[in-house]
């Protein structure tokens, strides 16, 4: 029989997405306690009703005694602070995306937590996708031949953020998958936005990656203005290529399609190039909910002091994305990952 004492989990912030924490580390084999805190009284009375053995806090600081780690899903602009103080108590932190605004906060955090000894982890939820996973594997293993471009949409009707624009709120999935699908970060971004309903922040905006191999690119689109949800990713390869939609039935599948090598002795009455079709397949994905996943890996950092496999260094690459998406719309030009690693960029 195990004897050993589970861990303690508080989540700070228990609206739309820190429930969802809430009711997946309720299953977490490991998790002894779930704490929740959150300065509205409301939404701890509404959660209070379904778990009603877990202890609740209106504060962080009464929370702290009482967890070995805390999930932090408040508004973004928050996150450092909180999870500095976490930090600053020796507990161990996952922050949701982004990890900070700012790449000096995200640096802040990083060296925190590595004087205190705490494990500091960034919730990039969609790199413990099983689908995603398949991505990956078809972009390494070639399957798809050389790749091309990756193509990304994360389109809905709202949900409006009141801190962040749509860029800080939705493209840190799609950074993030980026990244792990390709094993590389991207040495520039160019940014373009607008702002139609909301008065202040971005509601609508467009991304492009650069990387060092000039033959290959990254889109994204991310937008709390569109009439139809979207949740999906293409890569195109020389050979095939593959669609992975989050929403669909079938989150992944591979086309046989794909143009061939043009005609050398072209005519002006033949096509440029030839085009194959093939079958299409869906391979096999496990169902595991990502967010369970995550969950649990935080967990078991926290009982064994493992390194997450989304670090803080995996969320500083992100957030460094992210902010030289947001110097690209100052300036109005490609802005290089460098010149934001220390905010240096000036409008």
């Amino acid at each position: 029989m195990n004897n050993e004492p589970g861990t303690r989990i508080g989540v700070v912030g228990c609206g739309y997405w820190g429930s969802k924490h809430v009711r997946v580390l309720h299953s977490v084999p490991s998790v002894d306690s779930v704490v929740m805190i959150d300065e509205m009284g409301d939404r701890l009375r509404a959660l209070a009703r379904s778990y009603p053995a877990d202890l609740c806090f209106p504060s962080v600081a009464e929370a702290l005694p009482h967890v070995d780690g805390l999930v932090i899903a408040t508004p973004p602009t928050s996150h450092v602070d909180i999870a500095l103080q976490a930090i600053d108590a020796g507990k161990n932190v996952l922050v949701e995306k982004p990890l900070a605004t700012t790449v000096s906060g995200a640096h802040r955090l990083i060296e925190a937590s590595k004087a205190a000894g705490v494990i500091l982890m960034a919730g990039h939820t969609f790199e413990y996708n099983p689908a995603v996973w398949k991505l990956r594997d078809l972009v390494r293993s070639r399957e798809l031949g050389q790749l091309y471009y990756l193509d990304s949409a994360r389109l809905n009707l709202g949900l409006y953020q009141r801190d962040v624009n749509v860029i800080f709120d939705l493209a840190p999935h799609d950074v993030s998958i980026i990244n792990y699908v390709l094993g590389e970060h991207p040495l520039a971004v160019q940014a373009w936005a607008s702002h139609h309903a909301h008065p202040a922040f971005e509601d609508v905006a467009y991304l492009r990656l650069f990387y060092a191999d000039e033959t290959l690119s990254a889109n994204i689109h991310v937008s709390w203005l569109d009439p139809s949800k979207v949740r999906r990713v293409i890569a195109v390869g020389s050979k095939k290529m593959a669609i992975y939609d989050d929403i669909a039935e079938e989150r992944i599948r591979v086309l046989d399609k794909g143009i061939s090598v043009p005609v050398e002795a072209a005519s002006l009455t033949q096509p440029p190039m030839s085009y194959r079709y093939g079958d299409i397949v869906a391979p096999f994905v496990a169902p595991d909910e990502p967010l369970m996943v995550q969950d649990q890996h935080f967990a078991e950092c926290v009982r064994t002091g493992a390194t997450p496999l989304t670090n803080g260094k995996s969320g500083l690459a992100v957030v460094e994305v992210l902010a030289a998406a947001q110097a690209s719309l100052r300036v109005g030009r490609p802005v290089l990952i460098e010149e934001v690693a220390g905010e240096l960029t000036k409008a």
